[in-house]
């Protein structure tokens, strides 16, 4: 790491989100800050990436900090190869994603594009966090988290991250001084209970809504759910290499 670490930062709310801009202003404070970040709201996306349309990705500029900004077209995912291939002449130090508006808590860290950037940056070779705030409000108040995010980025520069680890850290919606501290956890097991709630355009043509209610089947005291339930911070590793290893001696029994 130089002096000044080369920090990426990246969202799914947009660029103009104010969780991006909250992470800009604390990053700033660490090092040299390059941002690129989808041009409108890539929320739920996943790990999405453009292959059947062009991407433009511009200089941008929106507040007057020392920070250099790109806007792109493209998804989270995008954003980062982009960055990475094209924008920024050395490998950044860090990759930071978020302040994402809402959980990514247990299971929606599949769905999430704010996770899926760090992912990308996680492939890439950049050491990466994503982190989520649990208020969907766009208004909301992300001041309260300021210390822990800088700690925790400062942490990983400074201690780096095991290859193929990224961190998923989601923060409680409590003011500063309600919050206990950080908890190192596990991904909680639960799922979305969905349901398409069926209507008819005026024209009546037939769409649907998706809507769902988030279960939680997992009562462990070591996992982000209860963490963040219990007015903690909560910081789970998360990998992107997707082999079941537990299942490979199974398989071989099998006669194929």
């Amino acid at each position: 790491m130089q002096d000044r670490p080369l920090i990426l930062v990246t969202n799914d709310d947009g660029i103009t989100a104010p969780g991006i801009r909250m992470l800009i202003e604390i990053m700033n404070k660490i090092g040299d800050v390059v941002v690129v970040a989808p041009d409108s709201p890539q929320s739920g996306m996943g790990h999405a990436i453009t292959v059947n349309n062009v991407l433009h990705c511009n200089p941008i500029t929106i507040d007057e900090g020392p920070q250099i900004e790109y806007s792109c077209s493209g998804t989270p995912a995008d954003c980062v190869k982009m960055a990475k291939n094209e924008i920024l002449n050395r490998t950044p130090d860090l990759c930071v994603s978020g302040i994402n508006h809402g959980s990514n808590s247990s299971i929606n860290v599949i769905y999430s594009g704010t996770m899926s950037a760090a992912v990308e940056a996680g492939i890439e070779g950049i050491p990466a966090i994503g982190f989520s705030l649990l208020d969907f409000d766009w208004h909301a108040d992300f001041r309260a988290a300021r210390k822990f995010i800088e700690k925790i980025a400062l942490n990983v520069l400074l201690n780096g991250l095991p290859d193929g680890v990224i961190l998923n850290v989601n923060i409680p919606k409590l003011k500063e001084k309600d919050i206990k501290g950080v908890r190192i956890c596990r991904q909680a097991n639960g799922y979305w209970k969905e349901t398409f709630d069926k209507r008819k355009s005026p024209f009546g043509k037939e769409y649907y809504w998706l809507s769902g209610e988030f279960v939680n089947r997992d009562k462990g005291q070591d996992t982000d759910i209860w963490a963040l339930e219990n007015g903690y911070i909560s910081v789970v590793p998360v990998q992107f290499d997707m082999t079941a290893h537990h299942a490979i001696q199974k398989l071989h029994t099998w006669d194929i």
